[in-house]
């Protein structure tokens, strides 16, 4: 695959209302370097701007000022280089489960070769191949478009919020199969999460963001070794020092 680079140069993001003159600062100054083999976990409260980066990142908007690159290359429009899975399913509601995985490989012209089957599998819906998205509960038809993403194999996976819809033992097997996904591609990934204990089990680094306009308060290294373990003592430090970062558990 070679090396992947994504660089943020001094961005800054505003939205003007439509109905008011009023202009949101939803991010300010953001100047970021991620290349493959990051797993980047980015925590904060609401309205931070998390999301923001992440559609940033895929193209979806552009920066009021800065610059996004990807291996040296503008980021100006959505690519399938750059997969984001969002907080809410976004199935094809005429496709079933299979078609809806396959999709993106016919549009791309790639060969199956048993992945879908074998993804459909592993999020535990074989029996609902068939099925069409408003035969599915909310956390399957999540499982099905983080597939349908991951299927593509993009340079960059960008998660917001994916798991939140899930069940606790689906979403812990699902961090488990994203992880492994990303040691056997070693691309990049960025998720939104506004779980703590998530943010440290997956990422290699945490970024902690305050609202405001949105801006990075601290860029966090995870020094753990894979699989990592929730209750050990170096687990529970990182956790400890990030909600206190995040004003939650402090003394008054």
């Amino acid at each position: 695959m070679g090396t992947i680079s994504l660089n943020l140069d001094n961005v800054s993001k505003s939205f003007a209302s439509a109905d008011t003159n009023n202009i949101t600062h939803a991010l300010s100054d953001i100047t970021l370097r991620v290349k493959d083999g990051e797993f980047l976990s980015i925590v904060g409260p609401s309205g931070c701007g998390k999301s923001t980066i992440l559609r940033l990142v895929a193209g979806l908007i552009v920066p009021t000022t800065g610059s996004l690159t990807l291996n040296g290359e503008a980021i100006r429009e959505p690519d399938p280089k750059r997969g984001m899975v969002f907080q809410k399913p976004t199935l094809f509601p005429w496709l079933t489960v299979e078609q809806n995985v396959a999709f993106s490989l016919r549009m791309l012209k790639k060969e199956e070769n048993g992945a879908v089957d074998r993804l459909i599998q592993m999020i535990g819906l074989s029996e609902f191949r068939h099925a069409y998205p408003h035969q599915l509960s909310g956390g399957m038809a999540q499982r099905v478009a983080l597939i349908r993403t991951m299927i593509n194999e993009p340079d960059v996976f960008l998660l917001d919020e994916p798991l939140g819809a899930l069940d606790a033992f689906t979403r812990m097997n699902m961090q488990d199969e994203l992880i492994n996904m990303w040691n056997e591609k070693k691309q990049i990934v960025m998720m939104v999460t506004h779980d703590v204990d998530e943010a440290i089990y997956m990422g290699t680094r945490i970024l902690v963001m305050a609202p405001r306009p949105g801006r990075v308060v601290d860029d966090i290294p995870i020094e753990m070794d894979y699989p990592r373990n929730r209750t050990s003592r170096q687990f529970l430090t990182y956790r400890k020092k990030i909600m206190e970062m995040l004003d939650f558990g402090r003394a008054e």
